[in-house]
């Protein structure tokens, strides 16, 4: 079993060489992409040094700020492991826990798992009263229109089959990524998993991007993808099924 790891880079140059480090340190076979989307504060020059130390990072460069979306689909292009996470480099996620994220995908229960930091009993960092209602309403919402009963739409840690992740048709070029991929998944009728995860989140003057208007941005995304006729969802190879149980990994 092999993990594509695809993080998207903008502007990270004080966390992306740590969580570069953690990353690699999971003891799973794995390949590290990432995607640095027009940085302008040194993390360019930091990946490529960090390229060098790396034999399974490879740095795919944007010439300019095209968002999360568009650095996601880059890196999708570029994966070959059995199964793909998304991996923020802001270390809010833990990659610690990616052996509880693909525990469903290896066992062949799912074709994708969310990792939610509402479905926990882990520590959090306590923040922002309005951001956590957003979030809870936006995935009220999804839930609504996907008949999903997800807790956690806008998470930053999705794991898919490549297959499934690459089948897909992408197209929002921000955060409006997460709510677009969920509303696709569903009318794949995939099978869907949530698992529970940590969060260290950050405040905005440590670096947080995501604000209102993406979330005004996350509900035209739910109802745009979701009017939408079924034959938009997949790229030219077509639509996915779910797939057999896969061997449990080696990582020796």
């Amino acid at each position: 079993m092999k993990l594509s790891v695809v993080i998207p880079v903008y502007n990270e140059a004080a966390t992306v060489g740590e969580l570069i480090r953690r990353v690699d340190a999971v003891e799973v076979s794995k390949e590290l992409i990432v995607v640095d989307d027009g940085s302008t504060d040194g993390t360019r020059g930091r990946l490529l040094e960090l390229e060098k130390d790396y034999e399974n990072l490879r740095v795919l460069l944007h010439a300019k700020n095209c968002g999360k979306g568009a650095a996601l689909r880059t890196g999708f292009q570029h994966a070959t492991g059995d199964f793909v996470i998304v991996q923020d480099a802001d270390l809010e996620y833990d990659p610690a826990e990616y052996p509880v994220l693909l525990k469903p995908l290896v066992e062949g229960k799912a074709d994708v798992v969310y990792g939610s930091r509402f479905l926990t009993t882990k520590e959090h960092r306590v923040l922002f009263f309005w951001h956590s209602v957003g979030n809870r309403l936006l995935t009220l919402i999804s839930n609504m229109f996907t008949n999903l009963n997800l807790t956690d739409m806008e998470t930053g840690y999705k794991v898919f089959r490549r297959e499934v992740i690459q089948s897909i048709r992408l197209e929002q070029n921000r955060f409006g990524f997460e709510p677009e991929v969920t509303v696709k998944i569903a009318r794949l009728k995939l099978r869907i998993y949530e698992v529970g995860i940590s969060y260290y989140g950050r405040t905005y003057e440590e670096g947080k991007k995501i604000g209102w208007k993406d979330g005004v941005k996350a509900l035209w995304c739910i109802l745009k993808y979701s009017l939408r006729s079924s034959a938009s969802i997949t790229n030219a190879a077509g639509s996915v099924a779910p797939h057999a149980a896969t061997e449990p990994a080696d990582n020796s």
